[in-house]
C-alpha cells in the first residue's frame, strides 16, 4: 500500500494566530498535492525564549488555536494531521512540549509529550535548560493509522535511540522526529541520526523542522526531510524558510527492509561485565 505524506517546514514567530495562519496554509498546500497525512514542526505555535512571554500566549490543550485550527484542518480536507508540537500550559504551571494527532473526522486520536529534554551548553555559547520550564513526558506511543502504525518523538528525543527501538518492536512502520534544532548542532548530527533511527529499526521516518531566524533571536536548522526504512533521503527542504515536503510511501517497504536484515527479531538480553587491571604481584599494572 503507497501512501503520500508530507512534512511542513516553517520558521514560527512569537504570535500563535500568525503561526497558526502559517500553518493552516501550508497544510491545504500539502492536502491538495495528495498527503493523506501531514506533520508539522516541533513548536509549531510559537517560538519564544522569554518565558515570561511564552507564559503570557499560554493556554491549555482545549482552548489553544493551533491545537483547534489543526482538528478543523484533518476534518475539512478528510486527513490525518499532525501537529509535531506546540507548547501548552499544564495545571502545575509547568509547560508541555506535545505533539497532537488528528484523524480525518477531525478528532484527536493521541497526544505525545516530549520525553527528553533539551539541557545543552554548545561551542557557541549557546546554553538551553528546557527543563527549568517544561515537563517531560513518560510514555512513548505507536498508534495506528489505517494504513501504517506511527511512532512519536519531538526534536532531542532523536538522540535516544532506545525510545525508536521499543517503538519499532511495538510495531512502528513510520517514526517520526517533529523539531527545532539549532543551526550548530543540526548542520553536525540532524541527517545522520534520522537515517540511522530509519536505517537501525527498518522505518520510514518522517521528520519536519523549523528553519531559519525567527523573530525571538534564535536561528533553527530547517532540512525538513523524509526517508525510507534503508535510510534514503525521498525528499528535503532547504535550510531556511516555508517548504511542504512531499514523498510516497510504499509501506511494504518496512516488512521487505526487516526481512533483509532482522536486526529487531535477532536482538539478544545480556548482561554487562567490568573489568579491572589487576598488578602483578611486587609491581603495578602495566
Amino acid at each position: 500500500m503507497t501512501v503520500k505524506v508530507a512534512a511542513i517546514q516553517m520558521c514560527s514567530g512569537v504570535d500563535p494566530q500568525r503561526n497558526a495562519d502559517a500553518m493552516a496554509r501550508l497544510v491545504r498546500d500539502a492536502a491538495a498535492k495528495g498527503a493523506v497525512y501531514v506533520q508539522t514542526p516541533e513548536m509549531t505555535g510559537a517560538l519564544q525564549k522569554n518565558r515570561t512571554e511564552l507564559r503570557a500566549i499560554l493556554r491549555n490543550a482545549e482552548n489553544d488555536i493551533i491545537v483547534s485550527r489543526a482538528a478543523e484542518l484533518a476534518r475539512d480536507l478528510k486527513i490525518h494531521v499532525h501537529v509535531g508540537s506546540t507548547a501548552i500550559a499544564r495545571d502545575d504551571d509547568k509547560i508541555a512540549n506535545r505533539g497532537f494527532l488528528f484523524g480525518p473526522d477531525g478528532a484527536r486520536i493521541c497526544s505525545y509529550d516530549k520525553i527528553h529534554m533539551f539541557d545543552v551548553d554548545l561551542d557557541n555559547g549557546e546554553s538551553w535548560r528546557e527543563s527549568a520550564a517544561y515537563q517531560p513526558g513518560s510514555e512513548a506511543r505507536v498508534t495506528d493509522l489505517g494504513f501504517a502504525n506511527l511512532g512519536f518523538a519531538i526534536c532531542y528525543d532523536v538522540r535516544f535511540p532506545q525510545l525508536f527501538r521499543a517503538e519499532a518492536v511495538a510495531g512502528a512502520e513510520i517514526l517520526t522526529v517533529p523539531a527545532a534544532f539549532t543551526r550548530q548542532t543540526g548542520e553536525a548530527h540532524w541527517e545522520i541520526l534520522l537515517r540511522a533511527r530509519a536505517i537501525e529499526n527498518g522505518a520510514f521516518l518522517v521528520a519536519a523542522a523549523q528553519g531559519g531566524v525567527h523573530e525571538d533571536g534564535r536561528e533553527t536548522y530547517g532540512h525538513s526531510m523524509i526517508i525510507d526504512p534503508w535510510g534514503r533521503v525521498l525528499a528535503s527542504a532547504g535550510g531556511a524558510g516555508e517548504a511542504v515536503v512531499m514523498a510516497e510511501l510504499d509501506i511494504a517497504a518496512v516488512k521487505a527492509a526487516r526481512a533483509k536484515i532482522p536486526n529487531l527479531k535477532n536482538a539478544r538480553d545480556f548482561t554487562l561485565a567490568q573489568s579491572q587491571a589487576v598488578a602483578p604481584a611486587g609491581g603495578e599494572a602495566a
